[in-house]
């Protein structure tokens, strides 16, 4: 797939393959030991720090979410509403959590999208949580999982790798889980190739050093 010609056209085919591709872990590994992934130490590999843009989740902001953090400058949020039982319904919801919201990062010059999903109140740890999320994701390989902080929250992330017909080779993508009195919330940062994936970070790495209850 040529990067220049998808950058100019950006057909709603890749909204679609963004999203089939959310989120993962190996079909076979659980939690594979800190490092054995290179990409999953997103903190090391961002780059320069994003601009930030508005705040999102308080009240009154694009999707109202048990948490709030800030955007990076440019990306667009929109709440999602899955209807269970809906031909989305699929794409919408993965292990104990439905996706919420998804932020764009057209406008800021990528293909690719921050997306958060929210579950029910449980008392599954935060590393559970993101252990059933990868794991529902048929297309995933080689999860690394670490425990890590969003803000004041504990919090666990996992890097990984994602397969599909449609994919010339495996993508890298991100994910980082927080639990909340209103339940688990899942931060997901995709991208349309591994190189997307890398020039998005710094946004990633806003949205969990400044993530906090709401």
């Amino acid at each position: 797939m040529m990067r220049g010609a998808v950058r100019a056209l950006i057909p709603a085919a890749v909204a679609a393959l963004a999203l089939a591709g959310c989120s993962s872990s190996s079909g076979g590994g659980d939690g594979a030991d800190p490092g054995k992934n290179g990409d999953s130490a997103p903190s090391k590999a961002a780059g320069s720090a994003a601009g930030k843009g508005v705040t999102l989740g308080g009240a009154g902001s694009p999707c109202e979410l048990p948490v709030t953090f800030d955007l990076a400058a440019d990306w667009k949020p929109q709440a999602v509403t899955v209807e269970p039982g809906s031909d989305l319904a699929a794409l919408g919801e993965q292990g104990p959590v439905t996706m919420v919201c998804e932020v764009d990062a057209k406008p800021a010059g990528n293909i690719g999208y921050l997306r958060v999903w929210q579950g029910k109140a449980s008392g599954d740890t935060p590393r559970a949580v993101l252990e059933a999320f990868v794991k529902a994701d048929p297309n995933a390989g080689e999860a690394t999982y670490t425990e890590a902080e969003a803000g004041p929250l504990p919090a666990a992330e996992v890097g990984y790798t994602v397969s599909g017909e449609l994919l010339d080779e495996p993508k890298t993508e991100h994910a980082f889980a927080v639990t909340t009195p209103e339940g688990p919330v899942v931060v997901h940062l995709g991208g349309l190739d591994s190189q997307e994936h890398q020039e998005m970070l710094p946004a990633y790495e806003l949205a969990k050093k400044t993530l906090k209850l709401g």
